[in-house]
């Protein structure tokens, strides 16, 4: 999570008070860079990069349909779909990755 308080100053919003210690400031999940004047030491960081992904295996789908549900209505749900193969979900969500 280091690379997500690569901040410019400019970018950074404040994510504390006036005054927070860097360990309060760490405690509350923000990054702490007191190397800048006025400009907030205390940060929020970068949101995490992440993509919505379909999984490969079959058998780690989690149901987000019903018997029968279409691809039109699976994917208007905002889910997966794959009509294949039998014995598990074929409108399944999707998992979230780390890039």
């Amino acid at each position: 999570a280091r690379c997500q308080c690569k901040l410019s100053p400019r970018e950074r919003k404040n994510c504390g008070y006036p005054g927070i210690s860097e360990a309060e400031c760490r405690k509350a999940g923000c990054c702490f860079n007191a190397s800048a004047a006025s400009v907030p030491w205390c940060f929020s960081p970068k949101p995490k990069k992440v993509r919505k992904v379909c999984p490969n295996n079959p058998y780690a789908r989690l149901n987000c349909g019903f018997p029968g549900i279409t691809a039109a209505q699976c994917e208007m749900k905002g889910c997966c779909f794959r009509p294949h193969p039998s014995g598990v979900p074929w409108c399944f969500y999707h998992r979230v990755v780390e890039e």
